[in-house]
């Protein structure tokens, strides 16, 4: 790595703010605080506005204060699946360990990758004892990556290997943005990165770092900001967003009362004790499959065939996989849900979303992943 260059240098990056609910100790979020700026727009403002051609970065979703039944859903889905989450987690960091030992700086991506990144580095430390650094970064499809976070990174941890971590694939869009970030920074910095993607599940195949692939509910998708620190989606606007920060985001301290963002690591990291042998015993398997060590990129094809079969002009109203589905039904306006069985029992949740919604739910036979959500296209037109 060219340290020489002057980004680098001493005093020439950003400095951390204190944000978002965690402990210093779980995470450090390398973002420019915009917690006063207006920034939120209803959804069907926000979707007309997407849709139109304004990008998602540069306006946040309204954050509404959860409702009795998305909380009940929230921690009815952390008791059923916090074993499962735990030994997810477990899985990939052994996986990790065991390419690369434990010389790591976990980049958790902002912000459904940033509990992952807590339970991954609690991980570490519960079973292998070895405290790792860990930062929440901002990646934004479109954009790319915050260049000053990663080089930030490099400064603080020199030779050490930055992992990005994330919650779970979809389509694999975030995967391209790295694999193109990689390339930049190669280009304008000397810096050598990896654009490995270490995720707790893979129902898309578009990553060969993670602990399933099975299409399941993490419950961290359940919500937004009250179970990721409290914190928003990131922005990056010009007007906000100088050359020498981070990229922005919002610290919604006035849901403190509603966060449960320590809840959920603290659940699902109970287990680690646990699940640690079956976690070794599985990565060791996983490790010697060579289809587990591959990207086939199934998910996209599937996509495709949805696209062509709906006449779907944009591959961006096509959102694939349960933590997506969730998050169209309970931030974007939805078109219509398709499920691979009506008997899955990871779609239990998102039937219920669905019906609340009134939107029409279709089987849709061959689905890599357990479901897809389809946002509705306000042109007039095909979507």
């Amino acid at each position: 790595m060219n340290m020489s260059n002057g980004r680098l240098a001493a005093g020439s990056l950003p400095v951390p703010e204190r944000l978002g609910s965690y402990s210093i100790n779980d995470v450090i979020f390398l973002l420019k605080d915009l917690s006063d700026v207006k920034l939120e727009r209803g959804t069907e403002d926000r979707e007309e506005a997407i849709q139109g051609g304004t990008h998602y970065s540069e306006m946040l979703p309204i954050e509404y204060r959860p409702t009795p039944e998305y909380l009940a859903l929230f921690h009815e889905t952390l008791e059923a699946t916090a074993r499962k989450v735990a030994l997810a987690a477990g899985i990939v960091s052994e996986r990790l360990a065991a390419r690369h030992g434990t010389n790591l700086v976990l980049a958790s991506l902002a912000r459904a990758g940033t509990p992952i990144g807590i339970l991954m580095k609690r991980y570490f430390k519960h079973i292998h004892g070895v405290e790792l650094p860990h930062y929440s970064i901002s990646i934004i499809r479109g954009k790319g990556i915050d260049e000053n976070a990663v080089l930030y990174m490099l400064r603080e941890h020199e030779g050490r290997r930055i992992q990005f971590v994330d919650g779970w694939t979809g389509k694999g869009a975030i995967r391209n943005v790295l694999t193109e970030a990689r390339k930049i920074m190669l280009d304008k910095y000397g810096v050598e990165l990896s654009d490995d993607l270490a995720v707790l599940a893979d129902p898309g195949r578009c990553s060969e770092t993670f602990g399933t692939r099975e299409d399941f509910l993490i419950p961290s998708a359940c919500l937004n900001s009250t179970v990721s620190g409290l914190m928003s989606r990131t922005v990056l606007r010009e007007d906000l967003i100088g050359p020498d920060d981070f990229h922005g985001a919002k610290y919604y301290k006035e849901w403190l009362e509603d966060d449960v963002s320590n809840l959920f690591v603290d659940r699902v990291s109970a287990y680690f004790d646990e699940i640690r042998e079956e976690a070794k015993r599985e990565a060791t398997r996983l490790e010697q499959l060579p289809e587990a060590n591959v990207s086939t990129w199934q998910g996209m094809q599937d996509i495709a065939r949805i696209q062509q079969d709906y006449g779907i002009g944009d591959v961006n109203l096509v959102k694939p996989g349960v933590g997506e589905t969730t998050r169209v039904l309970l931030r974007r306006v939805p078109w219509k849900i398709l499920v691979d069985r009506l008997d899955n029992p990871n779609l239990r949740h998102i039937l219920l979303l669905a019906e609340d919604r009134g939107v029409p739910v279709e089987v849709y036979p061959g689905l890599t992943y357990s479901c897809c959500g389809i946002i509705k296209p306000l042109n007039g037109g095909e979507a």
